[in-house]
């Protein structure tokens, strides 16, 4: 049974249809978005300009000052467009703080995701926006995702103008923790969740997989897990025999390789074992994922401890992946005991069917302004976002719709300006289409 919001889609699309192999700026485009595009190429400049601010800005997760200096530069911009807005305190969870941003008008509910942290500390070296040439600027955070949350101010700024705005309902999330969680993280992702239960559809402004000819319909949950492996210590002569059995390294070791015949290859499932130490003593600093270990050649090893991750496109493959590590972990060599622990983390956001009519209404913004068709990433080449803490509750979502670029996460993170302006294009045509179908239907 289709849903409201599928069915105006439906009908947008058949609509559209004739105009899918558009080759040329503005072919199939009506009278309002051509005023919409207009208005973003007019702010153009001042986009510009906001994007060098905000970048300028460090941000880094752990510096709450920089990180609200930043929300409250985007605080003000919203404001001026008319949505009312929230600073809300992270204190609660050990971060700064999220931006909430809200438009009430008749139409369709739609979240809008960025965030306002880098991974770059307060002593970085790398700090400014620097342009590179006419088509390439450097700067730290500058696709991850302050261009994304550019996009967002100057898209609603040009619907407002057009008067499109008014058919649509917005909430916007600007979280100031994406690159390092806040704990609990029933806290820290509260804000969008609960944005997400309001929205029939989400759109995130991340950057995807850097390339302008995709977009992001699923993205792989990330989770953390630890295993902790006990055995008895004795003289190594001894191993093997009834009275000292295996000892922690051989248990850890079976685990491991279990862990790996039984799951590896199995969807898109991966797991990775990061961090392994054993011996007679073990201490792990997990602050900063450092670990320490004391052995002999003589002694059978008393403890091991191993950190690592999991990474599932859907619920269902996580889950079966839990139930199958949990399985293994509890079939111990002798004398040997072992515990697993896997942690809270970013949930899948799984492929839906929703998902890919989306993708298809924007790629169909795109083919109308003349810059090709717009295909589904591949989730292996798409890191963990905060849209996945929103996918599961809206009947669509799509992400990667941001400034795209090269070495994110690096200081060698350079923007691509050519998609800045395209992308505000494309998703403020998109939420154009987006309110005519609401209307039509």
């Amino acid at each position: 049974m289709l849903n409201k919001i599928q069915i105006g889609l439906l009908i947008l699309a058949l609509i559209l249809a004739p105009y899918t192999n558009a080759v040329s700026v503005g072919t199939g485009q009506s009278l309002e978005e051509h005023k919409i595009v207009k208005h973003l190429n007019d702010q153009y400049p001042e986009a510009m300009r906001l994007l060098e601010k905000s970048v300028n800005i460090n941000s880094g997760t752990m510096n709450f000052a920089g990180v609200k200096a930043v929300g409250m530069l985007y605080k003000k911009q919203f404001e001026d467009i008319g949505l009312t807005t929230q600073w809300v305190d992270g204190a609660t969870f050990n971060r700064s703080g999220h931006l909430l941003a809200e438009y009430a008008g008749n139409g369709p509910k739609i979240l809008m995701i960025g965030h306002l942290d880098t991974v770059f500390a307060q002593d970085d070296e790398f700090q400014k926006f620097r342009p590179i040439d006419e088509r390439y600027v450097a700067g730290p955070g500058i696709t991850d995702m302050k261009g994304g949350n550019v996009i967002i101010i100057e898209v609603l700024r040009a619907l407002k103008a057009a008067g499109t705005l008014e058919n649509l309902n917005i909430k916007v999330v600007m979280t100031g923790d994406e690159e390092s969680s806040g704990r609990p993280l029933s806290q820290s992702k509260a804000a969008i969740i609960d944005a997400a239960k309001w929205a029939d559809i989400a759109l995130g402004f991340e950057d995807g997989d850097s390339n302008i000819k995709t977009a992001v319909v699923a993205r792989r949950g990330s989770v953390n897990w630890k295993l902790d492996v006990s055995g008895r210590a004795a003289h190594s002569s001894q191993i093997f025999s009834d009275e000292v059995g295996y000892g922690a390294i051989f248990e850890a070791a079976r685990i491991l390789n279990e862990f790996r015949t039984q799951l590896a290859g199995k969807g898109e499932l991966t797991f990775n074992p990061g961090l392994i130490a054993g011996g007679t003593e073990t201490n792990l600093q997990a602050k900063t994922s450092t670990a320490t270990a004391f052995g002999k050649n003589n002694i059978v090893a008393k403890d091991l401890i191993v950190q690592g991750g999991i990474r599932a496109l859907t619920q269902e493959e996580l889950d079966n992946a839990k139930t199958v590590m949990y399985n293994i972990v509890s079939q111990n060599l002798l004398h040997t005991n072992a515990t697993l622990q896997i942690g809270d983390g970013y949930p899948p956001m799984a492929p839906t069917p929703g998902n890919y009519q989306l993708l298809e209404l924007y790629s169909q913004a795109s083919m109308s302004l003349g810059y090709g068709t717009v295909e589904a990433v591949n989730p292996r080449n798409a890191g963990a976002a905060d849209i996945s803490f929103a996918a599961s509750h809206v009947e669509m979502a799509l992400d990667g719709l941001g400034l795209m670029g090269s070495g994110g996460h690096t200081k060698d993170e350079v923007a691509d300006m050519d998609s800045f302006r395209k992308n505000m294009h494309k998703a403020a045509v998109l939420m154009h289409r987006l309110s005519v179908a609401h209307e039509d239907h």
